[in-house]
This record gives C-alpha cells, sequence and structure tokens, in this order.
C-alpha cells in the first residue's frame, strides 16, 4: 500500500483566469482564505510534501510556505505543464495533482486514488465523478486534473509535450491509467465542483460543504491577478 509520504501534493495555479478577467485565480478568496491556501492545507492532510505550480506572483504564493514552481514549457500551455513542472521536482514516488479552483475536493482523494493504483499496478489514477449531461442522466465524468501520477512518467510527459501534446487525455490514455469513482454513499456532490466565474465563486463560497479550519494566524492579504489586495466574491 502507497503510503501518504510516498505522496507530494501538487496545487495547479498556473492558469489565466480569463472567465474571471485575467485575476490569478489562486489567489481570490474562499472563504476568508486565497483559494489555492485552501487547496494547500486540505492537500497537506493527505500527502507528505506539497508544492505549487504557478506562473505569476511567485512571491505570493511562496509566503504560503511550500516551494513554488512555474512551467517549464512557454506560453501558458495547459495543466499539462504544470504536471510535468511538478513532476520534474518530485522528490517522492507519487504525484498527485490538484486544480487551484475546485476547493472542496474530497478529503479521501490520495487515499482513494492510491489504493486503485496499487490493486491495478496503474501508473496513473484518475478520478471520476458523476456529472448530469444533457439528457438529464448522471453520468461518471473523468476528473483529469486529479491525477496520481508515478513520477517516473515525467519522460513519457516531456516526450508528449516536446511534439505539441497539450490535452491531458490523450497522454494518460497511452498510460496504464486507474479511473476512480467518487460516485459513493456519503460523497460530497460538490466535491468537483470547480471555479470558472465570479458567480460559480459566490455560490460555493455559499454552500454549506465543509471547509478546512481557518489557520492561526490568518495569512496576509496577498495580491489578485491585478495586484491588488485579494477581494472576496465579487458584490451582486
Amino acid at each position: 500500500m502507497t503510503a501518504t509520504d510516498d505522496i507530494t501534493g501538487l496545487v495547479l495555479c498556473g492558469g489565466r483566469g480569463l472567465r474571471m478577467g485575467g485575476v490569478d485565480k489562486g489567489l481570490q478568496r474562499f472563504r476568508g482564505l486565497p483559494l489555492a491556501l485552501h487547496q494547500l492545507l486540505r492537500l497537506q492532510r493527505q500527502t507528505g510534501a506539497c508544492m505549487i505550480n504557478a506562473n505569476r506572483h511567485l512571491t505570493a504564493y511562496e509566503a504560503f510556505g511550500v516551494p513554488v514552481w512555474p512551467d517549464g514549457l512557454a506560453g501558458h500551455a495547459g495543466p499539462l505543464a504544470g504536471f510535468l513542472a511538478g513532476l520534474e521536482h518530485c522528490r517522492t514516488r507519487w504525484l498527485l495533482t490538484v486544480p487551484c479552483d475546485t476547493p472542496l475536493f474530497p478529503p479521501d482523494l490520495a487515499t482513494r486514488l492510491a489504493a486503485a493504483a496499487d490493486r491495478q499496478g496503474a501508473d496513473i489514477a484518475m478520478a471520476a465523478a458523476p456529472e448530469v449531461d444533457g439528457a438529464g442522466q448522471a453520468r461518471l465524468r473523468p476528473q483529469p486534473v486529479f491525477c496520481l501520477l508515478r513520477v517516473p512518467l515525467q519522460e513519457s510527459l516531456r516526450a508528449f509535450t516536446a511534439a505539441g501534446g497539450r490535452k491531458i487525455g490523450a497522454w494518460t490514455e497511452q498510460q496504464h491509467c486507474a479511473s476512480v469513482p467518487f460516485d459513493q454513499p456519503g460523497d460530497d456532490p460538490l466535491a468537483f465542483v470547480n471555479i470558472n466565474t465570479w458567480a460559480q465563486l459566490r455560490a460555493l463560497d455559499g454552500s454549506t460543504a465543509p471547509a478546512v479550519p481557518t489557520p492561526s494566524p490568518t495569512p496576509s492579504p496577498v495580491p489578485s491577478g491585478d495586484g491588488a489586495a485579494a477581494p472576496g466574491p465579487e458584490p451582486v
């Protein structure tokens, strides 16, 4: 069984936040904390070490107390660039990736992905969660930014991205990938809801799903994408 200390967590904060006006999404506040810090605190309970992938405001992210690594690929190449940066700097056997904008991800994410990878002898374990399709039916859909990856995969990923590959699914389907459903009784239906707009941030911020405890002392304000102090949800 994969131990907690064998896993490094990576919070992906390298996106451009275009649907929120170009702000640095990881620095926007959710229940009083920057989203990235909220993710980090949630992830630290599941892994032996953590780091952040970010491409702007690196000093603000470094203030959270973990290593911060920008993409090694130019031009905002997407989540796979963050995967690759994490794999290149990971010092454990496994890397667990989570995005900065899905703050209610499962508290047992690492345990369940690791158990599936061990059971199936897989190199990747990817979460899958129910989503309602156009016909109103709930179907399991992959959640490709929630991945547990064996660190030696960096060579395969480096070659894939060097050839211009940018789609997570196109790369993972070349690997032995275990799909791990999060549709069991007691699983939070909001666990994989991600924030792409201010309205979604307001809605999720006001939900009753439990968040991580606020640390003490509370971190100082950090810059948002435009360099100002990170605000709460945009006023209605």
